[in-house]
């Protein structure tokens, strides 16, 4: 018997990335898992997290199919480079309207089944950029910063109605968005090694990595555990290692 046997979990932006390691963690211990993306994926439920009635016909179609739902990890999210001067007004509410709002409509459309779970868990994928300063990355910052504080004030909402709301901090991690800023990089080779270089254990993080930690904010063997952010990030934010 695996710890979510029986349980039903909606994965946003499960098509690819840390979201498709998320759904065969999840699976691999006995959920029942849909990938909700606005790519088809199979066994999926296409979902636009821009649009809150793709989300209600998404959540209701997952609930109609599985017969209840108990764990949301909000993983769908899109990146932005630049300084504050870089970005217009319509970037920002771009990224704004995926990264943040996007978790609204979909933990908004969830919360009536998930009050119903035994073990009702709302996990969202934040980033690095939530918990320290990084060059370049004023709009993405900001938006996982205000996942970093939505998951705190779900946290205390909801803890009283058997929902707990926690939140994992990806580092840099080795994903399709990754690979293509590489791509679009002058020395892609060079700026790899930057990237690996800047978290202590000297690497990208793997997607599977994150998907662990997701597990464990999801598990009913985590009851304990609320308002919670777990960094996954090779030691970035918090160690300050020697250089080589």
């Amino acid at each position: 018997m695996g710890e979510f046997d029986g349980l039903v979990a909606a994965v946003t932006g499960g098509a690819s990335g840390i979201g498709a390691a998320i759904v065969a963690a999840l699976r691999e211990r006995g959920a029942r898992v849909a990938a909700l993306d606005v790519t088809e994926v199979e066994d999926g439920v296409r979902a636009d997290v821009t649009d809150d009635a793709s989300v209600r016909q998404a959540i209701s179609a997952v609930v109609d199919r599985f017969g209840g739902l108990d764990i949301v990890v909000n993983n769908a999210g899109i990146g932005a480079q630049g300084t504050v001067a870089d970005n217009d007004d319509a970037e920002w509410l771009r990224v704004l309207d995926v990264n943040l709002l996007g978790m609204v409509r979909v933990s908004r459309a969830a919360l009536p089944h998930l009050r119903r779970s035994r073990a009702a868990a709302i996990v969202n994928v934040g980033s690095i950029a939530a918990t320290a300063g990084l060059p370049q990355r004023a709009l993405y910052s900001a938006s996982k910063g205000a996942v970093a504080a939505l998951t705190r004030a779900m946290a205390a909402d909801h803890l009283r109605e058997g929902i707990r709301v926690n939140c994992v901090h990806p580092g840099t991690a080795d994903t399709p968005w990754i690979g293509r800023l590489l791509d679009r990089a002058e020395d892609p080779e060079a700026e790899r090694a930057a990237l690996e270089a800047r978290q202590p254990h000297g690497r990208l993080v793997s997607p599977q990595e994150v998907a662990h930690a997701v597990v464990y904010l999801a598990s009913p063997l985590a009851t304990s555990t609320a308002g919670a952010g777990l960094a996954v990030d090779g030691g970035m934010q918090d160690l300050r290692l020697r250089p080589r």
